[in-house]
Order: C-alpha cells, then structure tokens, then sequence
C-alpha cells in the first residue's frame, strides 16, 4: 500500500500539478519537511520562500536544507504566514503549501490561529499565479480543537467559484478527528 499520510498525498498532488523551478511558498515552516519537497520542484532555477514564527522551526528546516544541499534555493523568514505579500510578488507563485496545528514535537500552545490562517490564504490567492495551486493541510482536535478547523471551512466556502476551484478531501474511514486536505486551484 502506497504512503497515505497527509503530506504525502498532498506532495503527490502537487507533483501532479505543479510546473517545476518555478516560485513557491511554504507558509507553515515547522520541521521542513515541505520546504524541502518544493526546493526539490525549485531545483536550481526556482525559489522557495518559507515562513514561520518560531525560531525552532527555521533551524530544524536550516539543517535539513543543508543536508540535502538545497540551502540556497529557499529564503527562510522568521515571520508569520500573514505577512507573505511584504515578500512575495502578486500572481508570482506557482504553489503554497500549508499545514494549519503546531509544530510536531514544538509547545502545543504555539499554533496557527484561525484570524491569521484566513488572512494569510486570502493573501495566498493573491499571489497565486493563474494556473497555480494551494495545499491545506488542516489539522483539528487535541490540542488545538476544531475552531480553526471550521473557520477556515466556512471561509472557503466563500472563494469565488468562477476564480478559484476548491477540492475538500477527507480520510471517511478513519477515526480521532484525522487531517483534512484541501486544494485550491487558481484559473
């Protein structure tokens, strides 16, 4: 059986869809995992931007990215995904990755919130070229309850349908709230 963990289906997808060395966004850092799958479709002629608040995360992607000899192909900034545009380009990228909870093994009481999640995909859209896609990842419960969870749902629900097409995924057969994936296409 083929891996079906979230980030693998979402990398799958992506890698179905996506044009290579091109522009990309990793908005939710964490241990960079993400990060260094989209350095991957950047190769040497792409760009990767990665965000996070947490200073843990920027090391943990810093060493791995190195590691893997892929440090120059991603600017890695200590900022909140909220604040991508003061970075990137409108209509420049090709993917934006998320992944909505906590850092894996981080302070569980330091996780994406559902105002700046909302702000940070509407801002997402924007820069979005035509033809380019995003990938939510949405984790719920635990921890951090399924407030966001349904706030972003809501939010999507509202995204221009003649702009955007949104593909809601589910895991039917498992149990304990497991992750919701979510892809967003710009036409």
């Amino acid at each position: 059986m083929k891996n079906s963990q979230i980030t693998h289906w979402c990398h799958e997808i992506i890698r179905s869809q996506a044009k290579n060395r091109g522009i990309y966004i990793d908005a939710t850092m964490g241990k960079g995992y993400d990060t260094a799958f989209l350095c991957e479709l950047a190769g040497d002629e792409g760009k990767v931007y990665a965000f996070d608040i947490q200073e843990k995360a920027l090391e943990l992607t810093k060493k791995r990215l190195e590691e893997q000899k892929m440090a120059e192909r991603a600017s890695l900034i200590l900022d909140g995904h909220e604040h991508m545009e003061q970075y990137v380009e409108p209509e420049s990228v090709d993917v934006i990755c998320f992944n909505f909870g906590y850092l894996p093994g981080g302070d569980h009481r330091i996780a994406t919130c559902p105002d700046t999640s909302i702000a940070a995909i509407e801002q997402g859209l924007r820069l979005l070229k035509p033809g380019g896609m995003m990938s939510l990842c949405i984790y719920s419960g635990g921890d951090t309850g399924f407030e966001e969870k349904e706030k972003i749902l809501d939010y999507l629900k509202q995204i221009p349908a003649k702009e955007y097409t949104v593909i809601l995924n589910q895991y039917f057969n498992r149990q304990n709230d497991p992750p919701v994936p979510v892809f967003i296409f710009k036409g």
